[in-house]
């Protein structure tokens, strides 16, 4: 089961490469990683998404929690929380699945190449993938998924 964690780390060098061997280390795969910074110019918050069970996850909270560039840890798949993430599709123009997108989505617009933006959660973005997978796309790249509570739990130290 696809998990999203969310963690409040120091932003320090070596900070994101503590996390990520401690994944490496224990044989976990990381398969979506955002990093970006706060408010709090001493503090970024990392958003990643992995495969596991529950006991999978509170493990590897449980371990990031101990690490000393850790501030906070949070398993957002615990409770309800709202989840979006950004993809960029390029096609050639003359193969724009026009149907698919209106023009809210496109962002670039040339002789030769159109690129759209679509921003939904991980499984409308698969799906749409599948959906224009016949105008063969060019390029597609995607952010990773970004989450946040939907209850009154929050990932700040402002609480």
């Amino acid at each position: 089961m696809k998990r999203v964690i969310a963690l409040l780390m120091e932003n320090q060098p070596g900070a994101l490469s503590r996390v990520v061997g401690l994944f490496s280390q224990r044989g976990y795969n990381i398969e979506t990683l955002v990093v970006a910074p706060t408010s709090d110019p001493t503090l970024s918050r990392l958003t990643m998404s992995t495969e596991g069970d529950e006991k999978v996850v509170e493990q590897i909270t449980k371990q990031l929690d101990k690490l000393i560039d850790v501030v906070m840890v949070s398993d957002l798949g615990s409770s309800d929380f709202v989840e979006r993430e950004l993809m960029l599709i390029k096609f050639k123009k003359d193969s724009f699945p026009e149907d698919s997108f209106d023009e809210t989505n496109i962002v670039s617009n040339n002789e030769e190449i159109v690129n759209v933006q679509i921003i939904g959660t991980s499984s409308e973005l698969d799906q749409l993938i599948l959906d224009t997978a016949h105008s063969n796309p060019i390029e597609i790249v995607r952010s990773g998924p970004l989450g946040i509570s939907s209850d009154k739990n929050t990932l700040s130290i402002d609480n």
